[in-house]
């Protein structure tokens, strides 16, 4: 071959290489992002490791270290109006409102609920699990994770809306566990993504850490004895955590103790003189040892919980890494509100962890859990209303970085649409659809400033509201006068301003009045 054909055919060959090089580069910009929304349930703000729990949750903290923490995250306070405004993108969804799961599918991707499901009334029956995704396991509100001894679990799950028996759920380990079941089915359900070379969308609704208290033994034992040094000293602990993480600025105090003071939610009948102690808290160094023993297994169980949920967790980024996916997965883990006070014990016969028994957590452990802040779900104060968030997507996401920017939790349909390149529909099957609530926090995602959202709005029904405008909220508490506080001096709500700024406490009542009522209802 002469010298000039050889060069000919080295450049053709190099022209060809780079056109494919080109085109790999074309296709891997345009291929459509997998997406994992993980929500943990009645989990407060620092009851994972990388928001200064004690609590080994590694998987977690891993997916921290490589993506954004935000420190000013809100939820709606409770389960079901946190989970409406998740997959609606609205603060409180009407007849009109749209599934963001259906725009996914609807987009071509595979879509999966794999757990829980607890939406408000209001919300149409055709935006269930069941109409919007190729496959889903979900069951609704509080549901025992171990098979009772009974056979049958007190509320029914729904394989693809058709009730299913517990014996019948796909489980890989036994005993059977139910966020282990979760797992199982979400990561079955992925191969069949893969196998119709779709991208998928998959929401995993754990049940921890709901009550019951319920784990397995070995998770337990991992835990067992650590709680004995109390909820006084470890609220300390994990604050002085929370700073040195630089998840909250250095002059954040610590809230006083609280006790569960929200007059509409009782005991159920029985056991008074045990009941009466479950709402209250007492100073740890007060209490018998028999009783630190009693609660220092209550905590372990809450652990236990928490570090299956992680483990979890993990096995959903194997599978993504086996698949080589994990680079082309956002990933968003948040919970539903704040840790849980209230007393849901079917009885005292069986302890915390028994799968025989239906326990939940003290008042005192649920305070731990939203350390540094005050009160607890279904509350509009921080300690209900503002828990973690972890966004993890390497092609867009800075590794390791915290923002103090607010965003809400009816921000996370924008965001997803706008990654996936899917526009929000005007109308539907020439009916308008409700506008969104929620605004993209891409940019944030990116590490520039986004516009402040106007207002935000959360707490359990208008006897708990809170709103917020700017460094500025007003809360109430039991149907009570509003309260008045300046969040970026004050994050732990110590100093109710109300008396000293009447004008912005009127200026703020007069906005939601207004506003929020209108977006949320008064009731």
């Amino acid at each position: 071959m002469s010298p000039i054909k050889f060069r000919i055919l080295i450049s053709a060959i190099l022209s060809a290489f780079l056109f494919f090089q080109n085109g790999l580069a074309w296709a891997s910009a345009k291929k459509k992002p997998n997406i994992i929304v993980i929500l943990g349930d009645d989990i407060g703000f620092s009851d994972i490791g990388c928001y200064g729990s004690e609590i080994q949750t590694p998987n977690l903290d891993k997916l921290a270290e490589n993506g954004l923490r935000f420190s000013h995250f809100y939820n709606m306070s409770k389960c079901e109006p946190s989970r409406s405004s998740l997959f609606t993108g609205t603060y409180k969804a009407t007849v009109n409102a749209v599934n963001m799961v259906g725009l996914f599918r609807n987009a071509g991707y595979y879509t999966i609920h794999s757990g829980k499901e607890h939406f408000l009334p209001g919300v149409p029956k055709e935006l269930y699990a069941a109409f919007q995704n190729d496959q889903s396991l979900t069951f609704e509100a509080s549901n025992e994770y171990f098979i009772p001894p009974s056979g049958k679990f007190e509320r029914p799950f729904f394989l693809n809306g058709k009730e299913i028996q517990a014996g019948d759920i796909y489980h890989e380990t036994e005993p059977f566990y139910k966020d282990d079941a979760f797992t199982d089915n979400a990561i079955k359900w992925i191969d069949e993504a893969s196998a119709q070379h779709k991208p998928f969308f998959l929401f995993m609704g754990f049940g921890a850490g709901h009550y019951p208290l319920q784990a397995r033994p070995e998770d337990i034992q991992k835990y067992r004895g650590s709680y004995k040094k109390g909820w006084d000293r470890l609220r300390i602990e994990r604050l002085e955590k929370i700073k040195k993480l630089g998840i909250l600025p250095e002059y954040t105090k610590l809230s006083p103790p609280s006790s569960n003071i929200n007059k509409t939610r009782k005991h159920p009948p029985g056991d008074e003189s045990i009941r009466e102690k479950i709402p209250l808290y007492r100073p740890w160094d007060t209490l018998s040892d028999k009783e630190k023993d009693e609660l220092d297994l209550e905590m372990a169980v809450y652990a236990a919980m928490i570090d299956r949920l992680d483990q979890n967790v993990g096995r959903l980024i194997q599978k993504l890494k086996a698949e080589k996916q994990l680079d082309n997965t956002l990933i968003i883990f948040l919970s539903d509100n704040g840790s849980c006070p209230y007393d849901s014990n079917r009885d005292f016969e069986y302890p915390p962890g028994d799968p025989r028994g239906f326990r939940t957590l003290s008042a005192a452990w649920a305070n731990l859990g939203n350390t540094p802040f005050r009160y607890f779900k279904q509350y509009g104060h921080e300690g209900g209303v503002r828990t973690h968030c972890i966004v993890h997507y390497p092609p867009m996401v800075p590794k390791g970085k915290i923002t103090d920017q607010p965003a809400h939790i009816n921000d996370i349909m924008p965001t997803l649409l706008e990654i996936a390149g899917i526009k929000y529909p005007s109308e539907v099957a020439d009916k308008s659809v409700q506008p969104l609530d929620g605004y993209s926090f891409v940019p944030v995602l990116k590490g520039e400033k986004r516009a402040e959202p106007p207002f935000l709005i959360s707490g359990w029904t208008d006897n708990f509201r809170m709103y917020i405008e700017g460094n500025w909220k007003i809360v109430k508490v039991n149907g009570e006068n509003w309260e008045l506080y300046n969040l970026k001096n004050d994050p732990a709500e110590l100093e109710d301003l109300s008396e000293k700024n009447p004008d912005i406490l009127e200026k703020l009542a007069t906005n939601y009045t207004i506003i929020g009522e209108h977006k949320i209802g008064k009731k």
